[in-house]
This record gives C-alpha cells, sequence and structure tokens, in this order.
C-alpha cells in the first residue's frame, strides 16, 4: 500500500482492476489515474476547459457507481469511459455547436490536426471556417462518432460499444458524417441533419 491507495502494476488490465474494485474500491484509482488525461483531453476539445474538467470528474462518479455492469471482456476501459462522457455532454450538443461556429468565426483552430486530409484541398483563409461549420452542422450522434474515431482513435467495435449502438449504426453515422463534410466543403447540398436522424431511427430504432 502507498498511502490509502494500493499499488498496481502496469500489467494488472483495467477489467481486473475495475472487477477487484467491487469489494476493493480505492483500486479504481487507477482508472482514474490511467485515464483521466485522455477523458478530459477529449472533452475539453469539444466543449471547453472549463465544462470538460466538470464533466471528466462526473464521468469518474458514473464509471465508479456503474462498475458492476462493466464487460469484463474489455481490458482496456477507455472506451466505456469515453461513452460515458459522450453521453454526460449530449446534454450540451447545442453548446458545442455554438462553440464550433465561434471557432470559425475566430483564429482558434482547435480542430484542424484531426483531417489532415481536408483541409489541404482549401485555401488558407478559408479552410478553417468551412471545416468547422461543416462540423457544426452534423447531428450530434454523427458528430459523436466522427470525432471518437478521429480524436480517441477508436475502432468501430469501440465506438459501438461506448455509444451503445449496433456498428451498423456507427459505420452508418460515420459514412453520413464524412459525406457531409466533404459535400459541404464542396458547396453541395444534403438533407438536414434532423431528416437524416429521422431516417436512421427508423432503420436501427
Amino acid at each position: 500500500m502507498n498511502g490509502q491507495y494500493p499499488v498496481v502494476s502496469h500489467r494488472t488490465s483495467d477489467s481486473e482492476l475495475i472487477h477487484s474494485s467491487a469489494k476493493a474500491p480505492a483500486e479504481f484509482a487507477a482508472i482514474f489515474d490511467r485515464h483521466f488525461d485522455d477523458v478530459y483531453a477529449y472533452l475539453q476539445r469539444r466543449i471547453g476547459r472549463d465544462l470538460a474538467e466538470e464533466l471528466s470528474a462526473e464521468t469518474f462518479l458514473v464509471a465508479l457507481d456503474s462498475r458492476r455492469d462493466y464487460d469484463f471482456a474489455r481490458s482496456d476501459a477507455l472506451p466505456w469511459l469515453l461513452g460515458i462522457a459522450t453521453n454526460l455532454m449530449r446534454r450540451h450538443w447545442r453548446r458545442e455547436a455554438r462553440e464550433l461556429r465561434a471557432y470559425a468565426r475566430s483564429a482558434a483552430d482547435p480542430l484542424l490536426d484531426a483531417f489532415d486530409g481536408l483541409e489541404e484541398r482549401l485555401d488558407a483563409s478559408d479552410k478553417r471556417r468551412r471545416l468547422l461549420e461543416a462540423l457544426a452542422e452534423l447531428s450530434g450522434p454523427e458528430r459523436d462518432a466522427l470525432l471518437l474515431a478521429a480524436w480517441a482513435d477508436l475502432s468501430y467495435a469501440e465506438i459501438a460499444a461506448a455509444l451503445g449502438v449496433p456498428i451498423g449504426t456507427v459505420r452508418s453515422r460515420l459514412s453520413r458524417a464524412r459525406q457531409r463534410i466533404v459535400s459541404s466543403l464542396a458547396g453541395e447540398e444534403l438533407p438536414s441533419t434532423d431528416e437524416q436522424h429521422h431516417k436512421e431511427v427508423e432503420r436501427y430504432g
């Protein structure tokens, strides 16, 4: 023991730690230590520093309370934690869209590094505004899937687990999000996000 927390080997998997934390809650501190920075970085890029701190802390409280429901076949808890963070962030989708549009009007550039291929098609004076505005126009579920892939580097299966949806839904959302961004940059019209979301609900429930 080191103070009040147990010493945890880096070889101990997340699933083992979460399982043992059912009887020894202090062991969950290792999950916090391993993954807080990644959860915070993901939230900070999407909703800003102040709110990211609040929701990161809330993410781990929810995770601690729900740890008995964890899928222990998964050795890495990060997709699970990012799924909780994304769920908590859903009430802030409108704020995120507003911030993206604000970034588009400013010199801030927090997003372009995730889209190295796309911005090269645009001239330097216009690329930031158009890409950020295209991201702002995505529906919340589309943006979640796209940014979990682009920023958290999750696989389709991990995104499906994080969001609690079938992998086919993830593929559909990612394909639609990419199409909407590319078409928006090309100046093409696409169906509204409300219409697209309605079709997805009908298809996947």
